[in-house]
């Protein structure tokens, strides 16, 4: 086990340390899950006051903020991107909560391990938008109950290394659990986890 972890913490090193293309930013010191609640906080602000906050208007004043799981590091892992080599690119219809179906580019396919156990998600962006952020969207064992039934998203800057920090504890709800008037899409069997991920955002308990 303490090798495993080990490699681990390696391989998320080089992540987080991968190649740029310009300056490195700024390294944040701060503990791991003061980052967490202080990226919540920040979140739970706009959704207060935000000018595109989800919240209808006239249930703002009565917002306390998202319901979250607790942070926990054991959510967050390496994970390596098997890119889609194909020319021209794959593009899915991805279902979304309106019934209108979004033209999807299929970027590849990230690869890692959660609790001992390997998983793979495949990682998207919208036909003809820039590859520089990756849309994830997954679902897991808590929709219906414990999470939205059409499952959650994480979003993932692109890496020269091919190399991911892949942290579940930034999982988040769509617009659509907020708002009808938001048409979003709903993760494809491909990327229905087949365990319980406890992480992220939630509903109320």
């Amino acid at each position: 086990m303490r090798r495993i972890t080990l490699t681990a913490a390696a391989a998320l090193a080089v992540v987080l340390t991968g190649c740029t293309s310009g300056p490195s930013a700024p390294i944040d010191e701060r503990p791991y899950e003061t980052r967490v609640l202080a990226d919540r906080a920040a979140k739970d602000e706009f959704f207060r006051v935000g000018e595109r906050s989800p919240i209808l208007a006239d249930e703002r004043a009565t917002f306390t903020g998202l319901p979250y799981f607790p942070a926990d590091p054991a959510y967050r892992v390496p994970a390596s991107l098997k890119e889609e080599r194909q020319n021209p690119p794959v593009i899915i219809l991805m279902a979304t909560s309106a019934d209108r179906p979004r033209r999807m580019q299929h970027v590849g396919t990230l690869s890692f391990a959660l609790h001992g156990t390997s998983h793979t998600l495949s990682a998207y962006v919208e036909e003809g938008q820039s590859l520089r952020r990756l849309f994830v969207p997954f679902g897991d064992l808590t929709n219906g109950d414990e999470t939205y039934e059409a499952g959650r998203n994480l979003e993932l800057d692109r890496t020269a290394t091919g190399l991911y920090d892949l942290d579940f504890n930034a999982a988040y709800h769509p617009y659509c659990l907020y708002n009808a008037a938001y048409d979003c899409p709903i993760p494809p069997a491909a990327n229905r986890l087949t365990v319980p991920i406890r992480a992220g955002e939630r509903l109320a308990p």
